[in-house]
């Protein structure tokens, strides 16, 4: 399931869409539940994962299409 993104500025709202499909995406299960949202020129991203690793790899997708676009990774770890 594809989350929606939640845009408040052009530049953030096609960072947010291209970060949402490459979760969405993801050969892992964890990743493709996790929400994007854009809040005042930054990306946020929240949902829950199983481990550590995941969080970081959620960041990592997401900083490669996101560009200069600022991520706040506040996902959750069981």
């Amino acid at each position: 399931m594809i989350q929606q993104c939640e845009s408040d500025n052009f530049c953030t709202e096609e960072a947010c869409t291209k970060a949402t499909a490459a979760l969405a995406s993801s050969s892992i299960r964890d990743l493709r539940g996790l929400n994007v949202r854009s809040d005042r020129g930054s990306l946020q991203v929240s949902g829950r994962v199983a481990s550590f690793y995941h969080k970081q790899v959620a960041l990592e997708t997401v900083r490669s299409v996101a560009g200069d676009v600022k991520i706040d990774n506040i996902v959750d770890v069981n």
